[in-house]
């Protein structure tokens, strides 16, 4: 999208009365200073303190602001991506209401701010887990918090059928605020299928769902087709594939894969990153498409999806780029912290 361009429409997400702009900024890669994005070492630039991260993070916020994002998301575990949003917000006099605030909570952050750490993020969904983390990101976002996720739900978490759990997060639901789960894994659809299905009271718990959706891995768009016609809101993340469906992805093996998207992108005009999003954003269940820029060109760049006319050829040259869902998992789960 073009500086001083008119903003995006927002989207309704799906039955939970928020609205957000159509492309999100998630902040997964600009709260901490190691990642699994391809190259995000070298965006970094070796500006890896925390003022150098929270410079970079209101950096890439004020141009995502600049060019029609009204919705950020977040994560107890990215670091200290809460508190650099929280700061962002503060300074800009963004009020609560103005974009959707998203986070998550259930992974805690233990890296330490190293980026050669054994582990990075520790998983616990328990009602414990969520009573040491809610007060964490309300003390940080306060009124602009608006939905507030599970982090990474599987099949083995317990999180879908923890009844004690699910009662904390149906009080927190009456207080006004919404309640989501991201997914991962190669039976996300599996556990949209069982989230759909919660009810507390009689009532249906979850308002939205963020899962992997992109054109390596798009198993679970059935599921999620089925997850918006219920009511929720859908929110798609690493429809970049965490760096493998941009430019900078030269491993020899995705070559065959690599041809027809550049093709695509050329006859419409479009960076790959671009079009892998307009991909996404033409989904008709999704509301809202992440991008996880790192730098302020990424953004730019990304934002150009917008305008990227994706249309029934571009959809039909690249269904075989799809990869075996567990095929893509296993790939993604070798990618480097950098």
């Amino acid at each position: 999208m073009k500086p001083g361009a008119a903003s995006p429409p927002r989207r309704q997400l799906g039955t939970t009365g928020l609205a957000a702009s159509p492309i999100a900024l998630g902040l997964a890669a600009l709260g901490r200073p190691g990642y699994i994005n391809l190259g995000h070492g070298d965006d970094l630039e070796g500006e890896r303190g925390v003022a150098d991260l929270e410079a970079r993070a209101h950096e890439v916020l004020d141009a995502a602001w600049a060019g029609g994002v009204r919705a950020f998301d977040a994560a107890r575990s990215y670091g200290r991506a809460e508190a650099f949003l929280a700061s962002w917000l503060a300074r800009r006099g963004i009020a609560p209401g103005d974009a959707l605030v998203s986070s998550k909570w259930g992974y805690t952050y233990t890296a330490d701010w190293r980026v050669d750490a054994e582990t990075h993020e520790v998983k616990e969904h328990s009602l414990d887990a969520l009573r040491r983390q809610w007060p964490k990101s309300r003390a940080l976002l306060g009124d602009h918090l608006g939905l507030y996720q599970i982090h990474s739900v599987t099949l083995e978490s317990p999180a879908l059928d923890d009844a004690a759990l699910l009662a904390e997060l149906a009080t927190l639901k009456r207080g006004g605020l919404r309640i989501g789960l991201s997914t991962s894994g190669p039976r996300q659809a599996d556990v949209i299928g069982h989230a759909v299905e919660v009810r507390v009271d009689g009532e249906r718990l979850f308002d939205a769902v963020q899962a992997t959706w992109n054109l390596l891995e798009p198993s679970a768009g059935p599921a999620l087709a089925a997850a918006r016609n219920a009511g929720m809101g859908v929110i798609v993340k690493e429809a970049l594939a965490n760096g493998r469906l941009t430019d900078r992805n030269r491993d020899e093996d995705f070559a065959k894969q690599r041809a027809p998207l550049s093709r695509e992108a050329e006859r419409l005009g479009a960076t790959v990153d671009a079009l892998a999003l307009a991909a996404a954003l033409a989904q008709p269940w999704a509301d809202v498409v992440l991008s996880g820029a790192t730098t302020v060109a990424q953004l730019r760049s990304n934002l150009r999806a917008l305008e990227t006319g994706w249309d029934d050829e571009a959809a039909t040259a690249l269904a075989a780029v799809a990869e075996p869902a567990e095929a893509y998992w296993r790939r993604r789960s070798a990618l480097a912290w950098t």
